[in-house]
């Protein structure tokens, strides 16, 4: 689990690369504060002041970890998204109306919240899979609200199709996703056997859209491409680019992607991401 900090909190351990998806997550929430702030200021929307309330401004974590990481290479202490998130939009002036926050581990989901309330933010604590917690989570928010939700697993069959499409039930919802290069690539060979179920999880339906009579790359890109037209499906826009980020030694980790309903905001996230240079989904 890690170690403990000085609040007798657990802190897990993450790579040096944290700190860049940090960032990205950092600057994306300072981006969008504008927006934000319609739903959450009765004054700067007419339409939401006239029925007396306002929607609300939620952020979504489910798989949030335990609030604190110690970087694994430097041994430096850092923060973890969920107080990322919540510091960036109180330092913004627009606080998150609330802070839905998620993990199996139930040390950690008590730990980020605890931090979280203890920095200022409005945190609720959830336990359970992200497919369970993202069902629990969005039967308590407001429909006509403004949701951002980060979905950052480890590996592929975390980031289910199916929590995807219970997020994608809410009307205006934004989401950064992680989607891991380093799993498809090392594993897809089995992936491909009939025993394994993570592509199913991750693509459902994808092998009647796949050759297999195709070498592995092409194959990856075929899983891939067939993902990209399911999210669209529920009515997101196309993904087809996302930023690549790479381990201390080069390697390639994970793509971050970002679906959104919206064109502003895939043009904000366009404008963030686009600084590295590396947004191709290629292999």
């Amino acid at each position: 689990m890690g170690d403990i900090d000085d609040d007798g909190l657990p802190i897990s351990e993450v790579g040096e690369w944290a700190v860049e998806k940090h960032a990205r997550l950092e600057k994306y929430i300072r981006t969008y504060r504008h927006v934000r702030e319609k739903f959450i200021d009765p004054n700067k929307s007419k339409r939401r002041a006239s029925v007396g309330k306002v929607a609300g401004a939620t952020y979504v974590e489910l798989f949030c970890g335990p609030g604190k990481c110690r970087v694994r290479e430097t041994g430096q202490l850092i923060d973890g998204s969920p107080l990322v998130a919540c510091k960036t939009a109180l330092a913004d002036g627009v606080p998150f109306s609330e802070i839905h926050l998620a993990d199996v581990n139930p040390d950690f989901s008590a730990a980020a919240v605890a931090r979280v309330n203890a920095n200022g933010g409005q945190a609720v604590g959830y336990v359970g899979t992200a497919e369970v917690t993202a069902r629990k989570i969005v039967s308590k928010l407001n429909p006509e609200g403004l949701h951002f939700a980060f979905i950052d697993p480890w590996n592929l069959s975390g980031l289910s199709f199916a929590l995807i499409r219970t997020l994608s039930t809410l009307q205006h919802v934004d989401l950064l996703l992680h989607v891991s290069v380093l799993d498809l690539q090392r594993n897809s060979d089995r992936y491909t056997a009939q025993e394994y179920d993570t592509f199913e999880t991750f693509a459902p339906g994808w092998r009647s859209k796949v050759m297999l009579d195709q070498g592995l790359p092409a194959i990856r890109g075929a899983v891939l491409a067939h993902w990209q037209d399911l999210v669209k499906s529920l009515g997101f826009l196309d993904i087809r680019s996302a930023e690549l980020i790479r381990g201390s030694r080069n390697q390639r980790l994970y793509w971050l992607a970002f679906a959104s309903r919206h064109p502003i905001a895939n043009y904000f996230w366009n404008q963030i991401s686009s600084t590295s240079g590396q947004r191709k989904w290629d292999f």
